[in-house]
């Protein structure tokens, strides 16, 4: 693979983890500033919100707090990790990884495999990490990890 081939790979997941870090740094404080409800309802943008609405025990928003805040974490830590792996990094080609694919496979197996969610935004961002890890692994394996 060629090191221009490399380079763009690595911009191209660089720009994805950038938008999925930004839209997950949003949701997080989205769901931190909103009702149970409306969190839950945020989220799970498939479900009728008649459905969600209801009184919630505070440890119910507790719970959903602490989604917003890893929701917001773990946007940060990409976002940050594309402007290494914009630079060619190693490890932060496998700390976005790690973070936000690992935090998108429990998404798509919980939320989208389940139908709870609707394709834009929830599924592109799957979609986003998913081509993001793919490009970067293939950069790695097929140029950065041999230079």
């Amino acid at each position: 693979m060629s090191d221009k081939t490399i380079g763009l790979f690595l911009k191209i997941s660089a720009v994805l983890w950038v938008v999925w870090g930004l839209v997950h740094m949003l949701a997080g404080v989205l769901t931190i500033s909103n009702s149970g409800a409306a969190a839950i309802g945020g989220i799970a943008d498939a479900v009728d919100p008649a459905t969600l609405v209801g009184d919630y025990p505070a440890a119910m928003d507790a719970i959903i707090n602490q989604h917003g805040f890893n929701l917001f974490w773990i946007g940060a830590v990409t976002l940050i990790a594309a402007y290494y792996i914009w630079k060619r990094s190693p490890a932060a080609i496998f700390i976005a990884a790690l973070v936000g694919g690992l935090a998108d496979i429990g998404y798509f197996i919980f939320m989208d495999l389940g139908g709870y969610v609707n394709f834009m935004p929830g599924t592109v961002m799957t979609l986003f990490s998913a081509t993001a890890v793919i490009l970067t692994f293939t950069a790695y394996f097929k140029g950065i990890k041999n230079a």
